[in-house]
């Protein structure tokens, strides 16, 4: 089992220096933790112009701190290395230049004992700063420090990402994981909590880490809506490609539509059907398709066409959040160490069972983990929302155009990093990542 990395920190102790060095030890030992399954060869390549190599993703978390907490607690600092500033940099203009995106697997030198060498180096200095820094320079670093812990933790999960989407071009089908053992439990047929809407608050409420994308906290007014109990499973995923989902233009959208076609899109990312059967490509290798599983590897296109064929629709992200206020963070997360989405428990005895009978509301399960839910609702900004002023304004407003947003993290998400009220976002037809489909309905 991989290493503890809660950072649930409490209010009261948010910014304690010794509490974030701890917690900034475990983060960065996890990263390293999640590469020791890989051969250095495995570091380097680059699958696709969305995806980074291991090796990148190493150098770039530890570029994140240097530049934007090492230098803050010393402006005169002098970069550890003369061009990783310019090489590891991902898309902070102000933070200076920075080597094109689609050729980061071209990057073989320096080597990755050397990238590894970078990150110890500056885990000295960080550990430096954290256990002997002055009152005014930690209280200048600790909120930064926070933020790079979570952004590490968002590059643990691009790392598994990434390294699927590479190890799913190799012909011998490579394993990152142990056999992924099948689960016993099936979910049962779905059902629906119903909500009653009216006047509502979301938003991050403070006190805690969140990011700026997630406030201001402001009033929503949502219609009663039903949410269904639990995420899509590939077994009903089959019958919407049994049922010519592909090739039926009246459920798509026409960016849908058109992408369908011009990428040849017949089943989800990673399926392949052999003999008549459908298998899949997971962290351990090509298994076939468990049925009762949450569907996933899916682009927004798809799961609105899915959505659009069982008569429904994806919910708000309003409504996502509000079903999941208050709810314990419980679900199949990277900690785990399955790194697959694992079906939903069986409704309890006082639940529902059955097609179409209803629950009370806040039923929803399996909110968080397994896999990240698509929302019809497109990635901009909440009332009242400022970008935050330097490099580090860039790191979530500037993408408020042409994405959508997911919720509620997948199994390769740590679950201290997630939230209720996390937004993440992606562009409609990006399918790599761990994305299925919760469907919605009004009441």
């Amino acid at each position: 089992m991989p290493p503890s990395v809660l950072l649930e920190i409490p209010v009261e102790q948010r910014h304690s220096a010794s509490l974030l060095q701890l917690h900034y030890n475990r983060v960065r030992r996890f990263t390293e933790f999640l590469c020791r399954p890989l051969a250095i060869e495995d570091h380097i390549p680059q699958s696709m112009t969305d995806a980074s190599p291991t090796k990148w993703h190493l150098a770039h978390t530890s570029w994140f701190f240097e530049r934007f907490v090492i230098k803050t607690a010393d402006p005169r600092h002098r970069p550890l290395r003369d061009q990783y500033f310019h090489l590891f940099n991902s898309y902070y203009h102000q933070a200076g230049t920075m080597y094109p995106r689609p050729r980061r697997g071209l990057i073989t030198r320096p080597t990755v004992a050397e990238v590894y060498e970078y990150r110890a180096e500056v885990d000295a200095i960080m550990r430096r700063l954290l256990s002997n820094g002055t009152e005014a320079t930690l209280e200048a670093i600790l909120p930064i420090v926070e933020i790079g812990l979570h952004h590490e933790q968002q590059h643990q999960e691009l790392i598994l990402t990434d390294l699927k989407h590479l190890f799913s071009h190799n012909p011998l089908r490579p394993s990152y994981a142990r056999s992924i053992a099948r689960a016993d439990q099936r979910p049962g047929a779905p059902s629906w909590a119903e909500y009653t809407g009216g006047l509502v608050e979301i938003g991050h409420e403070g006190g805690t880490f969140a990011y700026d994308n997630e406030g201001p906290r402001h009033q929503v007014y949502l219609q009663p809506f039903r949410l269904a109990t639990r995420p899509v499973t590939c077994g009903e995923y089959l019958e919407f490609m049994h049922e010519d989902g592909y090739g039926r233009v009246e459920l798509w959208l026409s960016d849908g539509w058109a992408t369908v076609h011009q990428e040849g899109w017949r089943a989800p990312l990673y399926w392949e059907q052999v003999d008549g059967r459908w298998w899949q490509f997971t962290m351990s290798g090509m298994r076939p398709v468990d049925p009762a599983e949450p569907v996933c590897h899916v682009s927004f296109y798809e799961a609105d066409a899915f959505a659009r064929w069982a008569g429904a629709r994806l919910p708000l992200e309003a409504e996502w959040e509000h079903a999941a206020a208050g709810r314990l963070l419980e679900g199949n997360f990277v900690e785990q160490g399955r790194y697959h989405p694992a079906p939903a428990a069986p409704e309890s005895r006082n639940g529902s069972h059955g097609g179409n009978e209803r629950r009370r509301e806040g039923g929803a399960r399996q909110l968080f983990g397994d896999v990240w839910e698509w929302t019809a609702s497109p990635y901009t900004a909440y009332p009242g929302f400022r970008t935050a002023e330097g490099g580090l304004g860039e790191y979530n407003g500037k993408f408020m155009s042409s994405q959508m947003v997911l919720r509620g993290g997948s199994c390769l998400t740590s679950r201290s990093h997630i939230r209720p009220t996390y937004r993440n976002f992606f562009y409609p037809a990006a399918r790599w990542q761990m994305s299925g489909i919760r469907l919605a309905a009004d009441a």
